[in-house]
Order: C-alpha cells, then sequence, then structure tokens
C-alpha cells in the first residue's frame, strides 16, 4: 500500500517551540529566531517526483495532514499530493504566541510551502481541497490578488465551510477544543474524540481507529504512566476563545470579498446536516463570486470527512475531470 513522506518547510513569523512526536511538551526545544518548521506529508504513486501537478489538501481546526489518506491514495496516482500539518499540529512546531494560530499565519505558511515544492519542481497545475479552517485558509491564499502563488489555483474543493459560519457551532467547537486529554491506548482515544466528532457522519469501526491513529502522540514514559494524548498545541485555543459573536459577524463581510473574488473552478461539499455552514449560506456560495457546484451529504454534519467511497468520488472526479476518470 502507497505511504506518504515526511518533509518540512521552514516558514516565517513568530517564534515557536519544537515538540517532537513522544515528547513532553515542557520539555520542548525553542526553536531561535522568528521562524517555526511546518510538516508536510508528500503522496506520490505516478511514478514521477517532479510531477508538474500538485493539489494541496488542509485539514480542520484541530485535525492533522493524515486525515487525507484515504483521497491522498487515490489522487496521488495522477498528481503529487501535499498534505500539511497546519502548524501547532501533527508534527509541526509549535508556537511559542498563541495568538499566532490565526488565518494569517497559516497562510503566509502555506505560502513557503507552494514556493518550496516549486523550486524543488516545477508546478503547472495547481489545486486546493481544504476542510474548514484548510478551506478557509485557502480563500485567504486563494482569494486575494497579487499574492506570489507559483501558478494561479485551477479548482478548488470546499470542504463545509463559507464566508459566513454559525455561531453556534463555534460554541460546540469551543467546548471541547484544547483541554488536555491521557488514554492507556489508541482504542479509548477513538472512543473519546468519537464522543466530540459523531457529526462527521457514519464510519465504521476500522475507519474512525484508522482515522484517530494521527489525532494521538505518546507521552513520555518517565513517570511511569506514559499513554497518549492528543496530537496538537492546547494553545490552538486561546485565540479561538478569545473570538466574539460580534468579531465573527465584522469577518463576514471580507470573507465574502475574498471568496468572490476567487477565479477557481470551486466545488463546495456541506453535510446536510452541518451546524458550521447552513444551507443558505451554501445557495449564496453558489450564486456569487465562482458559483461553486454544491454537492450535499445526507446523515452527514460537519464536517464530511473524505472518506467515504460517495465523497472520495465526488472530489476525486471534480479534480482530476478530463483527465481519464468520471466527471463531476
Amino acid at each position: 500500500m502507497i505511504e506518504p513522506t515526511l518533509n518540512y518547510v521552514l516558514c516565517p513569523g513568530p517564534g515557536a517551540t519544537a515538540v517532537p512526536a513522544g515528547q513532553d511538551p515542557a520539555a520542548a526545544r525553542p526553536v531561535t529566531g522568528p521562524q517555526h518548521r511546518m510538516a508536510y506529508w508528500e503522496w506520490n504513486a505516478t511514478g514521477n517526483p517532479a510531477h508538474p501537478h500538485v493539489i494541496v489538501c488542509v485539514h480542520g481546526l484541530s485535525r492533522q495532514g493524515r486525515d487525507f489518506d484515504v483521497l491522498a491514495r487515490e489522487l496521488s496516482q495522477h498528481a503529487r499530493v501535499i498534505c500539511p500539518d497546519v502548524v501547532g499540529r501533527g508534527q509541526s512546531d509549535w508556537l511559542a504566541d498563541p495568538m499566532g494560530y490565526q488565518i494569517p499565519q497559516y497562510g503566509a505558511d502555506m505560502l513557503a510551502l507552494l514556493a518550496q515544492l516549486h523550486q524543488q519542481a516545477p508546478i503547472t497545475t495547481l489545486d486546493w481541497v481544504g476542510t474548514s479552517m484548510g478551506g478557509l485558509i485557502g480563500m485567504g491564499v486563494i482569494g486575494q490578488p497579487g499574492l506570489p502563488l507559483p501558478v494561479p489555483v485551477r479548482r478548488l474543493v470546499l470542504n463545509d465551510v463559507g464566508p459566513v459560519i454559525q455561531w453556534l457551532a463555534i460554541q460546540r467547537i469551543g467546548q471541547y477544543l484544547g483541554f488536555a486529554a491521557r488514554f492507556e491506548s489508541l482504542q479509548q482515544a477513538a472512543d473519546a474524540t468519537w464522543a466530540v466528532s459523531t457529526s462527521f457522519g457514519p464510519h465504521t469501526p476500522a475507519q474512525w481507529l484508522e482515522l484517530s491513529r494521527a489525532m494521538v502522540r505518546s507521552l513520555p514514559n518517565e513517570d511511569g504512566k506514559g499513554g497518549l494524548t492528543l496530537h496538537y498545541d492546547p494553545a490552538i485555543a486561546v485565540p479561538f476563545r478569545a473570538m466574539t459573536q460580534e468579531a465573527a459577524a465584522a469577518g463576514e463581510a471580507f470573507l465574502w470579498q475574498l471568496y468572490d473574488q476567487i477565479t477557481a473552478r470551486t466545488l463546495l461539499l456541506r453535510g446536510a446536516d452541518s451546524d458550521l455552514l447552513s444551507h443558505e449560506t451554501a445557495q449564496a456560495m453558489a450564486e456569487r463570486g465562482p458559483r461553486a457546484q454544491l454537492v450535499e451529504f445526507a446523515g452527514v454534519g460537519h464536517a464530511p470527512t473524505l472518506v467515504a467511497a460517495d465523497q472520495v468520488a465526488a472530489v476525486v472526479g471534480f479534480l482530476l475531470a478530463g483527465e481519464g476518470t468520471a466527471t463531476a
């Protein structure tokens, strides 16, 4: 079975503390200077390490790049697929200043990543898949003319996110984000995370266990306890909890401006039961800006995990239409 390679890009911005997997955050090494490392997983089954078609897949708020394993395995037969761990998550550094955990920094990191990829091998076709926060990052990168992209983004997939984010969903996420946890086993961690993730829709036990594998890291066994904890820096919750309903509403006009300036052909995925992306917002996105093609999945809330066959087929068909796959 195809597996990804783990790589890193050095990003400008706030200083960081690096917390390698399996180490105690209290023993994190300081990173010298105003920079940090972002990890990314690269998938390529084309036989061409310099394949000119790059698809960037960016995860949601508390997730990490291995979320896209099922989708990436399929897409990597046709393109170079890049799945970053956004800073503060997975194998990436943790920022020293938690207020850096916001979209502007994430967008700057993605530009650094794209510049490195383009330097390694010229990119001629660039697509973006963004789940929730990853979609907002994509809107920020793609919807601002003049940013130093290697090439314009050709096709964009926004997974259950848009310019209007329902406040009740923000409150729901805030109830679990950033709280420290310790688990005795991967299964225990999977059970605990499922309790706050049922909105993702139906998954088999095996599917959820696999999705959970990269969601935890080992704790040191110095005190004889060991075990597992969540993969991300709990401080990612600091700016999230500082957000007010008034600030969120005020940001909508700017997000709509970004969305309206997108020229990439756009697919909008929505869980039919989503509490974050309303049907009304989704319909508006289909009627303005890039006029997204809307696909909704019954029995799913926020957000589709792109593991189910119909979800994978929708994304693959859209991104690879005209390349020997079914069109969408």
